[in-house]
């Protein structure tokens, strides 16, 4: 019978421990989604997964403690289970890294004028998992973000921030006629113009 009990204690344990670090999982990612502004869906797909995802590890590890399968074959559940979660997620997963690579580039922001394989408008949302641009007609043109990321797109008004070259430099009179007569070297011109 202790046996029985201590086995009984193992499987409330690990049960416990895999419940509470799964939770933690899932209000860490559920709060990263919508920092990020994700969907509801979005989110609630994200909870889904983890929910799912612990629940097959705990079921693996009652198995192992009970002894009814082995670390072998509850490792390779617990992989099978693993590789069919990433090949559902790999779309949304490279959408969602594609979107977070377009911020942290600085190559789009919001109300940038872009074109992107005959479309052309201005940002209006960029999502975890897409963009979402107003065209010229007043369409919303969605277009997912690792697609964005991976096909050549021009952004018309990313000029300044990407390469830090001012849009347009302005001129007093009174400095050209002073400039005219006197002589500046090639070096001196760069460093007047870009401070």
């Amino acid at each position: 019978m202790p046996d029985l009990l201590t086995i009984l204690f193992q499987i409330v344990g690990v049960v416990t421990l895999w419940a509470i670090v799964g939770e933690l999982f899932r209000r860490g990612l559920t709060a990263l989604a919508r920092k990020a502004g994700a969907s509801k869906q979005l989110i609630r797909n994200i909870r889904d997964g983890v929910r799912i995802a612990w629940i097959v590890v705990a079921v693996a590890a009652v198995l192992i403690i009970t002894g009814i399968a082995s670390e072998f074959q509850a490792l390779t559940v617990t992989g099978l289970a693993g590789l069919t979660i990433s090949l559902a997620l790999q779309t949304t997963l490279s959408n969602i890294i594609a979107g977070v690579l377009l911020f942290s580039d600085k190559t789009l922001r919001l109300n940038d004028v872009i074109s992107y394989s005959g479309i052309r408008g201005t940002v209006v949302r960029v999502g975890l998992r897409s963009t979402l641009i107003r065209t010229q007609e007043g369409n919303i043109a969605i277009i997912g973000n690792s697609t964005l990321m991976s096909g050549p797109f021009i952004n018309y008004s990313a000029e300044e921030r990407l390469l830090g070259i001012p849009e347009t430099i302005s001129v007093q009179k009174e400095d050209v006629s002073e400039s005219i007569n006197t002589p500046v070297s090639f070096f001196e011109f760069i460093a007047f113009s870009s401070g």
